[in-house]
């Protein structure tokens, strides 16, 4: 009975003194090293409140700067060049997009698109516009921009 009791006294020192080393303490006694515990638990909870609340401000300063959309245009012999790219795909973006290039008068020619995570758009369109004004690489990019902005900002159901 007495070797049973010497082995739990045994296994709770070596488990008390694990416990020191673990959180840094110098405390002697059983009650020390507790509290000495507690308080190293208290700091790791600090801690990681504090790492949620960097990572809280961080993830809302990317979404006021996300750069998206990524438009660009650039102009060809006989209409242009478009690439547009944005953070995150939408059900319904592209139809947008295409309603854009209508609004526009500019006829698709050739198109490529990937709508998995992010959607990104590779198109050559054809200006049909017949009053003899021509239209410039930068009226396409806001027109198609302002197409995705006001898009994101209704949603989907408008």
């Amino acid at each position: 009975m007495a070797s049973r009791e010497q082995k739990r006294d045994s296994s709770m020192h070596e488990k008390f003194q694990l416990l020191r080393s673990i959180t840094n303490s110098h405390a002697v006694n059983e009650a020390s090293i507790m509290v000495d515990a507690s308080k190293y638990i208290q700091e790791l909870k600090q801690k990681v409140e504090t790492i949620n609340e960097e990572i809280a401000a961080e993830q809302s300063s990317r979404d006021r700067t996300d750069p998206f959309p990524m438009v660009t245009v650039e102009t060809l012999e006989k209409g242009f060049l478009i690439n547009v790219f944005t953070g995150k795909n939408q059900q319904g973006l592209l139809v947008s997009v295409l309603e854009a290039f209508e609004d526009l008068g500019l006829n698709v020619l050739e198109a490529r698109v990937s709508c998995t995570d992010t959607f990104s758009l590779q198109a050559v369109g054809e200006e049909q516009n017949e009053d003899g004004e021509n239209m410039d690489a930068e009226t396409v990019k806001h027109a198609i921009t302002e197409a995705i902005r006001g898009y994101e900002s209704a949603g989907p159901l408008g």
